[in-house]
């Protein structure tokens, strides 16, 4: 399509003030790794907690809603909508333990958790599996959204966009720091909300959609409306809702959706100024990610059933689009096309910050990890705050320059979505427990990454191979990892030794402070379904205006009143 002069100034004018902002607070960020990497440890809970909203905003995700939408229904987000069962987890059981370590990555953790020489290795190991290979494949996801985008709204290949992207980001993530990273992930969110809300006001009212009523009534939209899944589908009730209600939460390790909290959330929690902004952030970020962002999303892929019916209207509408780049996904994009100049400008605006957003948090808790937790813990043990900030600096660019290289090799948004899952199959369980059971060690830890590993890249090749004799649905795939890495760190747990009685002693002294580890264990399990209840509440409640179902509307609003108020009355108690 064609971009207006308006569009362009609106897309140049963004991006000025993303380099700015890196240039504005470069100086004070490059001073030490405590300030490049969290801030100076001073963040207040409201920016944190929209830096991990604008976060999980990524480019890849409106296209993952419309594909989830189009193929499954509304009910599709299951999948996704689960995981609020472990941001809450995380929101009143581990946030606060989080900030009281201290520490400057999750990675530290190990060496104040466990004992002896393998503590190190698996904090070294763990540096290059996450922050290099799981951030690798997380960002080329996000890179082969963007490049699907960029393709059908301005016409290039996927090659140059990922060359002009990568500069812009790459710089001002390297220069400003995670402040830097704060502060432009704040614009950008109110960029991308805006965008996305106004988009779908126009979308519904185009002549092809007859508005929000027309759209509801519509035949190939009708059936697709349902927020739970349809109970006599064996299948879908099993692969949408139980799988992942009764599994998936707490079985695996997703980023942003870590069991026990972990990667850019930790780091996060890590610099807010203190336990209390801690967890009102990550409160705040499940608020706002499950509850308040999804509606607009999903009403657009619902739209698009109706422009763009199967993926072969899709297709025939972009005959440009590479074969290896259609699917669903990108039938958000293509709706994006209706949209009138101005407008056009600030969505593809919001879009280009929610893939900016993304990217340059992988990338500076990346680099987190290769700098804390690699060089300056085994290859240079005396290295300066100064070198440890280039070498920071340096491995943002080596870090982008691998993800989008491996972008190359993926299709769909679904597809990264589901080998994350996989790779974190069977992990999750660990990173609850081990705050609290001391016979788990590090070859527990190691156990665990190995076998997921192992399991998640037999599935993938086989896939790749569609070999017929062992073809195995995706959700049985997700089970058998889940058994097998399980019953594996588990085992080795109960086989090999705990840490010694003087780490944990240490351990149980920094993070508990002597107290009993079950202190209001009470009134956090209260808070856990209360604020599970509250926003599923709130999600659905939305839903049902929407929809017209004004009184279960009302009823839902009433439901999340209440727990909030149940939330406000116990907060002393928990945090």
């Amino acid at each position: 399509m064609n971009l207006s002069n308006l569009d362009y100034g609106i897309i140049i004018g963004f991006f000025m003030l993303s380099l700015f902002i890196g240039l504005w607070v470069s100086k004070k960020a490059g001073k030490n790794t405590s300030e490049y990497f969290l801030s100076g440890r001073n963040m207040p809970w409201w920016l944190l907690g929209v830096s991990m909203v604008a976060t999980t905003f990524a480019a890849d995700t409106p296209g993952l809603v419309t594909e989830l939408v189009r193929k499954e229904g509304v009910s599709g987000n299951w999948v996704w909508w689960a995981f609020l069962l472990t941001g809450m987890l995380t929101v009143f059981f581990y946030s606060k333990l989080w900030r009281k370590s201290g520490i400057t990555t999750d990675l530290e953790f190990y060496e104040i958790r466990y004992s002896g020489k393998m503590a190190g290795f698996l904090r070294g190991f763990r540096a290059i599996y996450l922050g290099i290979i799981f951030n690798v494949v997380t960002m080329a996801g996000v890179c082969l959204a963007g490049a699907k985008i960029a393709n059908i709204l301005l016409g290039i290949d996927q090659g140059e966009m990922l060359i002009y992207s990568s500069v812009i980001v790459v710089i001002y993530a390297s220069l400003g720091g995670l402040k830097g990273v704060l502060i432009t992930d704040f614009v950008q969110f109110i960029i991308a909300m805006i965008g996305s809300i106004w988009a779908t006001i126009y979308i519904l009212d185009l002549p092809e959609i007859g508005g929000l009523t027309n759209l509801l009534s519509h035949e190939n939209v009708s059936g697709q409306l349902n927020m739970l899944p349809d109970f006599s589908d064996t299948e879908a009730l099993v692969t949408l809702f139980i799988i992942p209600l009764a599994v998936q939460w707490w079985s695996t390790w997703y980023p942003g959706a870590e069991p026990g909290g972990g990667g850019y959330i930790a780091q996060r929690m890590l610099a807010a100024k203190d336990e209390k902004n801690a967890t009102w952030a990550t409160l705040f970020f499940n608020f706002a990610h499950y509850a308040v962002r999804p509606w607009p999303w999903i009403l657009v892929g619902l739209a698009s059933l109706v422009i763009f019916p199967t993926l072969t209207d899709v297709n025939a509408a972009f005959p440009n689009l590479p074969p290896e780049m259609q699917g669903h996904d990108v039938a958000y994009s293509a709706m994006m096309t209706y949209l009138p100049a101005g407008l056009i400008g600030i969505v593809l605006t919001s879009l280009i910050a929610a893939f900016m957003s993304t990217i340059s948090t992988q990338l500076n808790w990346g680099s987190s990890y290769v700098v804390n937790d690699l060089y300056a813990r085994f290859i240079n043990k005396e290295a300066s705050e100064k070198q440890k900030v280039i070498v920071g600096k340096l491995t943002t660019v080596l870090l982008m320059i691998c993800a989008a290289t491996f972008s190359f090799y993926l299709q769909s948004a679904k597809d990264v979505f589901d080998l994350l899952l996989q790779i974190g199959a069977g992990t999750g369980l660990l990173f609850i427990l081990r705050w609290f059971w001391n016979r788990i060690n590090p070859f527990s830890e190691i156990a665990a990454m190995a076998i997921s590993f192992m399991v998640a890249l037999f599935f993938f090749i086989n896939g790749k191979q569609e070999v017929p004799w062992i073809e195995i649905a995706g959700y049985w795939q997700l089970i058998i990892g889940v058994i097998i890495t399980t019953i594996g760190w588990v085992s080795v747990t109960l086989l090999t030794k705990p840490s010694t009685k003087e780490t944990l002693d240490s351990f149980e002294k920094l993070i508990f402070d002597g107290e009993d580890k079950c202190k209001n264990i009470g009134f956090k399990i209260v808070a856990f379904f209360t604020g599970i209840i509250g926003v599923y509440s709130f999600l659905f409640a939305t839903g049902n205006w929407i929809y017209g179902e004004t009184l279960i509307g009302v009823a839902l609003s009433i439901l999340s009143i209440i727990c909030t108020f149940i939330l406000i009355k116990i907060w002393k108690r928990i945090a």
